[in-house]
C-alpha cells in the first residue's frame, strides 16, 4: 500500500524549524514578519521543486497547485499555517503544511496523476499572536470576515496586516472570498493529551468545539494604598480576582467539556502604591455544544455583575470573538476513517478543542481534520514535540484521504 517517505517529511520539518528557531529548541515565526517570509520562501522553493505553481490572495494566503487531469475541477486542498506563537513549537501548523507537501512528493515519486488538482494552502496569521483575531486568513478566504477588516487589523506597534503584506511582498491578487475547494483536509498535532493518554496514533476529527472570547473591564476607584481603610476601597483587582477564581466553579458545572481560561490581564495607570481602579482581562470559554457555551456565558455575566455590585464597582463584558461548534463534512470524515481502516492504524473519533483554519473552511466547503499525538499533550510551547512514527502515520492517512477525493 502506498505510503509517504517519513524520513523526508521529518527532515523537512526540522529544516523549517530552523527558520526562526529559538535557543530552547522552539520557533518564533510571527505572522508576516521576516521570519515568516523566510519560512514561506523555503516552502515555495520546495513546492517549485515538486513541479507546483504558486499564487497568493489579497490577504496573503499562499497556494501551491499540482495540476490534475481536469483543469476545471475544484482542487482537493490541504494545509495549515507556518506562523507560530512568540515561543512556539516545531509542529503546530507547520506539520499540516509539510504533510501536504509530502503527499505531493509521494504522488510524484509514484507517477500518480489525479483527476482533480491538488492545492496546498499556507493560511495567514492563524495563531493570532501578532494580529487578532486568530485564523484571520482563513476567515477572510471563507467570507467569515470582510477583507477590509482583515487588512485593517493592527499589531501592538500599530502595523496593519496591509502594511505587513506590502513589506513582505505577500499582497496577492487572488480573490477574497476564495472559491470553495472540492474538499479540504488538515493534518495537525492534537495539542492536548487525549490521543497519547489512550495510546492511539490517529484522531479522526469530527468537528470543532464552540469558542467564545470575552473582554472584561472592571472599574473601581483609585486611592492611596497607605491611607485608605479596606472597608472604603473599591479595588478593581480584588474584584477581578474573585471573578477569575469563580470561573473554576463555573466550569465544574459543565464538566467534562466546559473549559475556561484567563489569558491576559492589565491594570491601566498602574502604580505600586495606588489601588487598582481600571482593570481589563480576557476570558476564553469553550464547550462542544453551542447551547452549553451560551449557558456558561450567561452564568458568567450574572455572577460578574453580582460581584461588581457588592463591591461598588462597574463591570463591562464584550464579546471579542465567537466561533460556533462546527461539525465537519460527513463524506470527508468518512474518507479519513476509511483511510485509517485501510492502513490498519489504531484510531479514535475526537472533537477539536483548539481553533483551526479548518473550522472556517468548513463553513465554506467540505472539510475534515486528522490529528496525531503530541508528546505530553504539550503545544504553544518551545518544548512541543511529536514522534516521527506518528508524524509519518498521520501523513499516510492524509495521503489516502486526499487520493480518495481526488480520484
Amino acid at each position: 500500500m502506498l505510503k509517504v517517505n517519513g524520513a523526508r517529511l521529518w527532515s523537512s520539518l526540522m529544516e523549517m524549524a530552523a527558520v526562526g528557531g529559538t535557543p530552547k529548541g522552539g520557533v518564533r515565526r510571527l505572522a508576516l514578519t521576516e521570519e515568516d517570509a523566510a519560512g514561506r520562501a523555503l516552502f515555495a522553493r520546495w513546492c517549485e521543486e515538486a513541479g507546483m505553481t504558486l499564487n497568493t490572495d489579497r490577504v496573503g494566503n499562499l497556494f501551491a497547485r499540482r495540476a490534475g487531469k481536469s483543469a476545471e475541477a475544484r482542487p482537493v486542498a490541504s494545509g495549515s499555517h507556518l506562523d507560530t506563537q512568540p515561543e512556539g513549537g516545531r509542529f503546530d501548523g507547520v506539520y499540516g503544511v509539510l504533510a501536504a507537501l509530502e503527499v505531493v512528493r509521494t504522488l510524484n515519486d509514484a507517477g500518480i496523476e489525479t483527476d482533480k488538482p491538488i492545492e496546498i494552502v499556507v493560511w495567514t496569521n492563524e495563531e493570532g499572536a501578532r494580529f487578532t483575531p486568530a485564523m484571520l486568513g482563513s476567515a477572510a478566504f471563507a467570507g467569515v470576515m470582510p477583507l477590509e477588516q482583515a487588512l485593517g487589523a493592527r499589531d501592538a506597534q500599530g502595523i496593519s496586516v496591509a502594511d505587513a503584506l506590502a513589506a513582505t511582498g505577500y499582497a496577492g491578487e487572488r480573490a477574497i472570498p476564495g472559491a470553495p475547494f472540492d474538499a479540504y483536509f488538515e493534518a495537525h498535532i492534537e495539542q492536548g493529551p487525549i490521543l497519547e493518554e489512550n495510546g492511539v496514533p490517529i484522531g479522526v476529527v469530527t468537528g470543532g468545539q464552540a469558542i467564545r472570547w470575552l473582554d472584561v473591564r472592571v472599574e473601581g476607584q483609585a486611592a492611596h494604598a497607605g491611607t485608605t481603610p479596606m472597608r472604603f476601597r473599591r479595588d478593581a483587582l480584588f474584584a477581578a480576582a474573585e471573578m477569575a477564581t469563580w470561573l473554576e466553579t463555573l466550569v465544574d458545572g459543565f464538566a467534562p467539556h466546559g473549559l475556561v481560561t484567563v489569558g491576559e490581564i492589565g491594570i491601566r495607570n498602574a502604580a505600586r502604591n495606588t489601588i487598582a481602579a481600571d482593570l481589563t482581562f480576557t476570558v476564553d470559554l469553550r464547550h462542544h455544544e453551542d447551547a452549553f457555551i451560551a449557558k456558561m456565558e450567561a452564568a458568567l455575566r450574572t455572577r460578574f455583575a453580582e460581584i461588581a455590585a457588592r463591591r461598588g464597582l462597574t463591570v463591562q463584558i464584550d464579546q471579542h470573538w465567537v466561533s460556533p461548534a462546527t461539525p465537519f463534512d460527513a463524506a470527508c470524515v468518512k474518507a479519513v476513517a476509511d483511510a485509517v481502516a485501510a492502513l490498519d492504524y489504531p484510531h479514535q473519533r475526537i472533537v477539536s478543542g483548539a481553533g483551526h483554519d479548518a473550522i472556517h473552511i468548513a463553513k465554506h466547503g467540505p472539510t475534515a481534520m486528522i490529528f496525531i499525538p503530541c508528546v505530553n499533550g504539550l503545544s504553544h510551547n518551545e518544548a512541543e514535540d511529536a514522534l516521527p512514527e506518528d508524524v509519518t502515520r498521520g501523513a499516510d492517512v492524509l495521503l489516502h484521504a486526499m487520493l480518495a477525493r481526488a480520484k
